[in-house]
């Protein structure tokens, strides 16, 4: 059995750390580098680094960034923010990032996805859904610009990810814009429900409160990593914390 994987979001933006609520109300949560030392320390499997004003701002996703914390860090790294093309992606795999998260430009071209995995591999594809219920329509919505409404961009989130895999992505990367830094715990019925449609890797983001929550994670859904953000910034748990707790429960971890 593989190990599930605890994975720090380092969501950037202006060269900081922010932690927020449904996407709204960020607050400074400090140096990305210095972060990301930490959580290799404590024994993260891997790293997200977001950027999260690139789309919205158009402008290019920060090489700059990715070069340091490669330099500081060997965990693999998943880059996304700003990437609108194949040629975007190879400059953030020269600078040090092992994965490139696209979202809004792959709801924008779904082509993008396809070029990417011949250009890397479907591993090296991971797609962002960014994903809210409607609850007129009975219906998850993935959207674009990590925001509900304002882009117009908007796709059935089951029916996208199944057609992002069939497009050739490695990876999904699925946040609930409903739980993300409320710690009610994570959107099990989302998980689920998407374990019926796609047979990759999925990585489960919003609603972590306590351990308990990532116990319920890998035990009521087949997601093979979850990402922590504010809890972790925050210095409310560790990642050998949960990773500790996750063992206790007879999860598989790496420890």
């Amino acid at each position: 059995m593989l190990a599930k994987r605890i994975i720090p979001c380092l969501s950037v933006a202006n060269g900081r750390v922010q932690n927020g609520v449904q996407f709204r109300d960020m607050v400074d949560a400090g140096d990305p580098v210095e972060c990301a030392e930490r959580y290799e320390i404590q024994g993260a499997d891997e790293l997200v680094l977001l950027d999260i004003t690139a789309t919205t701002e158009g402008r290019k996703t920060f090489t700059d960034m990715v070069l340091k914390s490669s330099d500081k860090v060997f965990m693999p790294l998943t880059v996304g923010g700003g990437i609108t093309s194949v040629e975007d992606m190879t400059a953030l795999m020269k600078a040090g990032a092992d994965k490139i998260s696209i979202n809004t430009a792959a709801l924008a071209n779904p082509s993008l996805i396809t070029e990417g995995a011949k250009k890397f591999g479907n591993q090296g594809i991971v797609v962002c859904l960014d994903v809210k219920y409607n609850p007129f329509d009975k219906v998850w919505y993935a959207y674009g610009h990590g925001q509900v409404g304002e882009s117009g961009q908007r796709r059935n989130a089951l029916e996208w990810a199944k057609e992002a895999v069939e497009r050739g992505a490695g990876e999904l990367l699925v946040t609930s814009i409903d739980r993300h830094g409320t710690g009610i715990g994570f959107d099990i019925e989302l998980y689920q429900a998407l374990a019926e449609v796609v047979d990759v890797p999925v990585t489960a983001f919003g609603g972590a409160g306590n351990v308990q929550h990532f116990v319920d994670l890998f035990t009521k859904t087949n997601v093979t990593g979850a990402l922590a953000g504010v809890l972790l910034h925050n210095k409310v748990l560790t990642i050998k914390d949960i990773k500790k707790a996750l063992h206790e429960a007879g999860i598989v971890v790496r420890l």
